[in-house]
């Protein structure tokens, strides 16, 4: 008796990934990545159930993406500031890969709002960590909202900039949660 085939579902995320990429998020349909991922669509359906669990799981898909190259980009030392910091290094690595997830996740997202709310989440925890009213915080949270856009900037390209340039900005927003050396205001 043959066994089973067992769907990669990381392959299908890639694979509904560059369909959107390529061809726009109208172009996620069920069919389409069953056929960009060499399944059936009772696979795929096995697989996620539905496109909305599909565009739901492409979603915790990019969240984890990003967190994993957060944690990869911390230091030892502890703190918001410190994983702050780690943010502003993984926006500042933006490549093409990361470029065509940003804007695949967008597109999908404009297509099916009802999945804002894991974003929104996602944003709330970052943004969390400059919630209070000290000066770190306030810096902490200056420095996620500067490193998002022009993360947003540069991945729809709305700006283009050379590499050098890119890197002296995202090396501008790290300063902005430097340790306080200076008397409070």
């Amino acid at each position: 008796m043959a066994r089973p085939r067992t769907i990669d579902r990381e392959k299908v995320l890639a694979c509904a990934e560059h369909l959107v990429q390529r061809n726009g998020a109208t172009a996620l349909t069920l069919d389409a990545v069953a056929r960009e991922a060499g399944i059936t669509k009772g696979g795929l359906q096995y697989c996620f159930g539905s496109k909305d669990d599909l565009i739901a799981a492409l979603i915790e898909r990019w969240i984890l993406v990003f967190d994993t190259h957060v944690a990869r980009c911390r230091s030892a030392a502890a703190g918001p500031a410190s994983l702050a910091r780690a943010y502003v290094q993984a926006c500042a690595r933006i490549d093409d890969a990361a470029r065509a997830r940003m804007v695949g996740m967008l597109v999908t997202l404009l297509q099916s709002p009802r999945h804002l709310a894991p974003i929104k989440a996602w944003y709330a925890r970052w943004l969390g960590l400059g919630q209070d009213h000290t000066v770190e915080a306030r810096q902490i949270r200056t420095m996620i909202f500067a490193a998002e856009g022009a993360f947003f900037l540069r991945s729809l390209g709305f700006v283009d900039m050379k590499d050098a340039e890119w890197t002296s900005i995202f090396a501008d927003i790290q300063k902005l949660a430097l340790p306080m050396e200076v008397s409070p205001a």
